[in-house]
């Protein structure tokens, strides 16, 4: 059996989800409220794999908003309880969505071995960062080439190249014989252990790498404060928004930026499910993060082990692994075809 953690994109949202689902208590709550509140179990479901495998799963909502980020032991709480919700409901493998993954890692949660009288299991959980960095190299190599760059020939910049999605791309990328890598990130000492590690890939400030590239992996968050020249970027360009939450679209509109929400799949067929509506997918019902679809992939492949674990712990031969299964089990990474909105915009 898998899980899903996730959460709501806002407090607004959150609020307005809680009472469509019956939640009034939850709806008319303030903040504190929410800080307060314990995770719930809010949603199972039963998937099909294209195989014909049957597999069964569960959402939980750790009543977690962007807007405790700042209270940290408020936001490790909420990763936490979730976490012990999902043991103690006798899920097999959960993923970790969304910021839940993000706390985990930033806090340096594998410190916490017990959470009230449950010993956490770590085997249990992943944080569908295998997956999520292999979609996100499938959307480069489909989509750059049908917008006419030659990856042969292009330069690719990663965002948060040091980042454990982040390394991986790049170590993916340069496997693929890209025309050359670009490294960003705000820590220059990570950028020059992975060029090292590497052996290619040119460090560069994030303004002095945007206007060389022809595609552009974003696996970092956007400062609400960033401004981007959109007149001084390629046409064509790529953009990947890999990070979370996924708000590119909103700084890069121009005509010739194309922008493709990253580390999304779609399923093969309709899944009854609510969950997704929560994240705004173009089409709930089949869209979802890809690194939930690697909690459904593990259960599918009866692999009940935490695969994504730890930083710059992904090898490309985990991707290639989980990749053969994604599509196997009826999954693919989400085009500039499929998104509701034109990927071309005009500012």
């Amino acid at each position: 059996m898998f899980g899903l953690i996730g959460h709501s994109t806002s407090f607004e949202d959150a609020r307005r989800k809680a009472r469509e689902l019956g939640y009034e208590e939850y709806a008319d709550g303030d903040l504190d409220m929410w800080c307060a509140a314990p995770p719930q179990l809010v949603e199972r479901v039963t998937v099909t794999s294209r195989t014909g495998k049957q597999i069964q799963g569960a959402y939980i909502d750790s009543v977690f908003v962007p807007e405790m980020l700042r209270r940290f032991k408020t936001a490790k709480r909420k990763v936490l309880k979730a976490m012990e919700l999902a043991q103690k409901s006798g899920i097999t493998i959960t993923a970790l969505g969304g910021f839940t993954s993000i706390i985990f890692e930033d806090m340096n949660l594998l410190k916490e071995e017990r959470v009230s009288a449950v010993e956490l299991d770590w085997q249990r959980f992943t944080t569908g960062n295998t997956h999520t960095a292999w979609v996100i190299c499938q959307q480069v190599e489909t989509n750059a080439p049908a917008l006419g760059i030659d990856l042969a020939s292009a330069k690719v910049a990663v965002v948060g190249a040091s980042g454990d999605i982040g390394s991986a791309v790049c170590r993916y990328l340069q496997r693929r014989g890209i025309g050359e890598l670009l490294l960003v990130a705000r820590r220059p000492q990570p950028l020059i252990e992975l060029q090292a590690n590497l052996g290619e890939g040119r460090i560069l400030g994030l303004e002095e790498a945007l206007p060389e590239a022809d595609v552009v992996v974003w696996v970092a968050s956007l400062p609400q404060s960033l401004q981007i020249d959109t007149s001084s970027l390629k046409k064509p360009c790529l953009m990947i928004d890999g990070g979370y939450p996924k708000n590119l679209d909103s700084k890069a509109a121009a005509e010739g930026v194309h922008v493709l929400k990253g580390g999304i799949v779609e399923f093969w067929q309709d899944i009854g499910w609510q969950m997704m509506e929560v994240a705004e997918m173009a089409k709930p019902q089949r869209q979802m993060f890809a690194c939930f679809a690697e909690a459904m992939l593990l259960d599918f492949e009866e692999l009940y082990t935490n695969f994504s674990w730890g930083r710059n712990n992904i090898s490309l031969e985990a991707m290639d692994r989980i990749g053969e299964a994604s599509l196997r089990h009826g999954f693919r990474a989400l085009a500039l075809s499929d998104q509701a909105t034109p990927a071309l915009a005009t500012a």
